[in-house]
């Protein structure tokens, strides 16, 4: 059986010079790939009790989902503002270029309740934190955050420091 990181296509120079891309679609369209990625950040959660789990849009819904099912626990979505039909709550965080602001419903998360954030990759943090301040907000805590992939050069970690933070698979670089 192949390892998680032949799945990973890398596409040197995008989306600019002196970048490596690390595409994980052609780790959805594998199914060994793709049962590869979510058992492994599964086996992250293997020793961590928790009652919900959350994923941000939208690749964090493609690993968060199934891992809810798999447990046989709750799944609350963060969404790109203005996409949830309920009473929210929002946070903005920077990017690269300009921000961003993400919501959950307010109703999602109950106080005390303890929350897994689920995401494909941590680059420089900033959705996460966001999703993690909101998850706080409504009361919840959050006891673990898992990546499937982790660009370590963008420090996104940094951003994180006091969550219990795993990732799958890490690169050194941008």
């Amino acid at each position: 059986m192949k390892k998680l990181e032949e799945y990973v296509r890398s596409i040197p120079d995008f989306p600019e010079e002196g970048i490596i891309f690390r595409d994980i679609t052609s780790i959805l369209q594998d199914k060994d790939g793709l049962r590869l990625a979510i058992d492994s950040m599964q086996d992250c959660l293997k020793d961590v009790e928790f009652d919900v789990v959350v994923g941000a849009e939208s690749r964090g819904f493609i690993f968060g989902m199934p891992i809810a099912y798999n447990l046989h626990k709750p799944f609350v979505p963060v969404r790109k503002a203005g996409k949830l039909p309920c009473e929210t709550i929002s946070r903005s965080y920077d990017l690269e270029y300009g921000s961003a602001t993400i919501e959950m419903h307010r109703d999602s998360i109950q106080p005390g309740q303890k929350v897994v954030i689920i995401d494909d990759l941590i680059a420089t943090g900033g959705t996460v934190e966001a999703a993690a301040k909101m998850v706080e907000d409504l009361g919840g805590i959050v006891v673990k955050i898992v990546f499937l992939m982790e660009l370590a050069g963008l420090k996104g970690r940094e951003k994180l420091t006091g969550y219990d933070v795993s990732s799958v698979l890490c690169y050194e670089g941008k």
